[in-house]
């Protein structure tokens, strides 16, 4: 099984290889909604094979869209663990609320 360095260097070949990653980002942004919206239904239909499927596809359709867009995901994600590393806060009706703004 790769880890996902492996997965994501897969992934940029893959687009490469078929020019995905020189393609119309918008059209990839188009691709996102769907997966989300496919992620959604498999919420909606308590169906986990649906919902893996859907979060795998969504990280792929992230990786192309960052490369049309000159960037490099592995640095967006970074970017985004730093924001949140030491963020606190609380659980309310469920979700993640930041202490700033409570």
């Amino acid at each position: 099984m790769m880890n996902l360095d492996q997965l994501t260097k897969a992934i940029k070949v893959w687009a490469e290889n078929r020019n995905l990653h020189s393609a119309d980002p918008s059209k990839q942004m188009l691709k996102l909604m769907e997966e989300v919206g496919e992620l959604a239904q498999g919420f909606a239909k308590n169906n986990g094979r649906q919902v893996v499927d859907s979060i795998g596809d969504i990280y792929v359709v992230l990786t192309i869209l960052s490369m049309q867009i000159g960037m490099n995901i592995e640095d967006c994600v970074e970017v985004s663990y730093n924001e949140i590393k030491d963020r606190n806060g609380k659980m309310i009706n469920g979700v993640f609320v930041k202490e700033e703004d409570l």
